[in-house]
């Protein structure tokens, strides 16, 4: 009989193999299968037996039970078992999505053109602050709009300027200001709650689709440097990171909330504030999938109190012992839950990869580094990146899910 120990042990390589089978390419060759490795670039040969299947890993060979890649190949064929003993090997096929894209080319061809007349309305309405004496300063909505459209360009501060003077000839801001306004309102704490309020405000016009969500985190790489390494090991020099935690959407990727910290946060506190503002903005949060870094017992608690379900794995040698009262009992029962029915509990676990795809867009669309020099203009860029997104996620939607977003910044 398999101990529990070893049963969750298999449950997690099946989950491993699940995302081989779906992000790379398992090829056969002859009786065997090429199977790409998730952290290089090796690929490691399977024979499937009906006895005992092998792998060249290290995986099997130091342990010899299933591992990664086996499950990545057996989910990837389809095996039949024939009266003489033998199997029946046919490949399945890939799963694909369907694209409407007449509509994603039209979204993506017009969104240069959408995209600041959607950013001038989102910053429309802002508050200025009142103006007493001296030099008239550059208003505040003014100000973020460059720094958004800068961030959106990808352009430096100087290049970027070009398109303030075009904005302005398209009556989108008054005056262009300086190049080095943008630098300037990045620097600035105050306008961290400005921009994540904007974030908010590019979220809300979704709330009527999005009903599932996954947190998560990514880093930016800054253009800082870790000295304390190279000075004490005599190691390489490394990068500082900023980590961005984020709320998003599964079915169209929008970005719901962001928190941004030092690169040694903690995920899972972050889970309930980033939940709780989601809820804030009008959002109905029925699912939140999310990886065992979240696992607590009051993230399930958070939303098991506002109605939903949520779907979070459990660590390997996790038991229900000890955990008694009421605090517990949401917790307990989802466990019970992730032991008995791990299939259908992974078909709802699997709505968590759409966060690394935003991730992955957000990234590939404006970079994954942050070129300012603080931490409080460092977080603000990645605002800026994350409201741009979110701009770009509902040009989309005007086209593909034939919606009329309209953004009223108060």
């Amino acid at each position: 009989m398999i101990s529990m120990q070893l049963q969750e042990l298999l449950q997690v390589r099946k989950q491993k193999g699940i995302q081989i089978a779906k992000t790379k390419k398992v090829v056969r060759d002859g009786y065997k299968w090429l199977v790409p490795s998730q952290s290089s670039n090796r690929q490691y040969e399977v024979m499937l037996r009906i006895d005992k299947s092998t792998c060249t890993c290290p995986d099997f060979v130091e342990r010899g039970i299933k591992c990664k890649h086996i499950f990545a190949v057996e989910i990837t064929i389809t095996k039949t078992m024939n009266q003489d003993g033998t199997a029946t090997i046919t490949a399945t096929k890939r799963i694909t999505y369907s694209q409407d894209w007449p509509d994603y080319t039209k979204a993506q061809v017009e969104e240069g053109h959408l995209f600041r007349t959607l950013l001038k309305d989102l910053v429309e309405n802002m508050p200025e602050e009142p103006y007493h004496f001296g030099r008239p300063s550059v208003p505040k909505r003014t100000a973020i709009f460059c720094a958004i459209d800068k961030v959106y360009s990808m352009q430096s501060s100087r290049r970027a300027h070009s398109r303030y003077e075009d904005a302005q000839q398209k009556e989108q801001i008054g005056k262009a200001p300086s190049y080095n306004i943008v630098n300037i309102t990045l620097n600035d704490m105050r306008v961290t709650p400005i921009l994540t309020d904007l974030l908010h405000i590019t979220a809300a016009p979704l709330k009527g689709i999005e009903t599932k969500f996954s947190p998560d985190s990514t880093g930016f790489r800054t253009s800082r440097f870790s000295d304390y390494c190279e000075q004490k090991h005599k190691t390489k020099r490394e990068h500082k990171w900023i980590k961005c935690h984020a709320m998003t959407g599964n079915t169209t990727n929008i970005i719901t909330d962001a928190i941004i910290m030092d690169e040694n946060s903690p995920d899972c506190p972050q889970m309930i504030p980033m939940l709780n503002n989601t809820i804030e903005i009008g959002f109905n949060v029925n699912e939140l999938s999310a990886d065992k870094a979240y696992n607590s017992m009051a993230n399930y608690n958070a939303v098991h109190e506002i109605g939903g379900t949520a779907y979070i794995p459990y660590r390997s040698g996790t038991t229900a012992r000890g955990n008694t009262g009421n605090r517990a009992r949401v917790w307990r029962r989802a466990f019970h839950y992730f032991q008995l029915h791990q299939d259908e509990f992974l078909e709802h676990y699997h709505n968590r990869s759409n966060v690394e795809t935003t991730f992955f867009a957000v990234k590939a669309k404006f970079g994954d580094s942050v070129k300012n020099k603080t931490f409080v203009s460092q977080t603000n860029e990645v605002l800026c990146k994350l409201i741009a997104y979110n701009i770009t996620v509902l040009i989309s939607a005007m086209y593909e899910l034939k919606i009329e977003p309209t953004l009223i910044s108060s």
